[in-house]
């Protein structure tokens, strides 16, 4: 009797083994890069998009972009002054928490920063996010969507019945309030109703130049407080 495969052993030793060469391989990647291009930036996403990010990679064909490992690219630049791989770099090293990416460019602080500036798209909210505006929904027919819906629409709280085969709204129904944090169901009400609260946007932190070593900050000071508690956090859990 053939031996099924999920009775195949996994060797531990060789999982680990591939992990530390892809980190190893990343961070090879990351100092080519610090040797290649003329200039590195830290930027910031808010509400992060693969199909968004995708769309930037493609327009910045010629540079080349890092997003998560934060800790991997930390080692490949440096945490500190005796073991950053280029002066300056343990100052970059700080900006690499959250949801951050590193970019490398032979283009000019201006023109990244004009660039940048300029990216923002709104998408559909996911939970957790927070209401922009007041969303009420008005009692009436509902003809964009098949009778088929109406369950579902029902079961994400609103107050739904079939008349005459035509999904209706029975009453006025409040969908979010401003600054409300978004449920499941209030996001998915919301992309079903076509309302984008979202804002997809890039924020460039700071900028490090290859050929000089200097570091430049552009975060403002509140966010600069915040990493610094967040590099406390870290230190703490450590």
């Amino acid at each position: 009797m053939p031996k099924s495969k999920r009775d195949k052993k996994i060797s531990l030793t060789k999982t680990a083994k591939k992990g530390l060469e892809s980190k190893q391989k990343l961070i090879e990647e990351l100092r080519k890069c610090l040797d290649t291009y003329r200039h590195l930036f830290i930027f910031s996403v808010a509400n992060v998009r693969n199909n968004k990010l995708k769309d930037i990679r493609t327009a910045w064909k010629h540079s080349r972009f890092f997003f998560g490992k934060n800790k991997v690219m930390m080692v490949a630049m440096g945490k500190g002054e005796t073991d950053e791989y280029k002066d300056n770099l343990h100052k970059v090293s700080k900006h690499l928490r959250g949801e951050v990416g590193v970019l490398f460019t032979n283009k000019t602080k201006d023109e990244v920063q004009e660039y940048f500036s300029h990216f923002k798209q709104m998408d559909y909210a996911r939970a957790g996010n927070r209401a922009l505006m007041d969303i009420t929904l008005d009692e009436g027919p509902l003809e964009q969507f098949p009778h088929s819906m109406e369950p579902q629409l029902r079961q994400l709280g609103l107050p739904t019945a079939l008349k005459k085969g035509v999904v209706t709204l029975l009453k006025d129904h409040q969908v979010c309030k401003e600054g409300d944090t978004l449920t499941p169901e209030q996001a998915r009400i919301l992309k079903l109703f076509g309302n984008e609260m979202a804002e997809f946007k890039v924020q460039i932190k700071c900028m490090w130049n290859s050929e000089t070593g200097e570091f430049q900050n552009f975060a403002s000071e509140e966010e600069s407080m915040q990493d610094n508690d967040e590099e406390e956090d870290d230190n703490d859990a450590e």
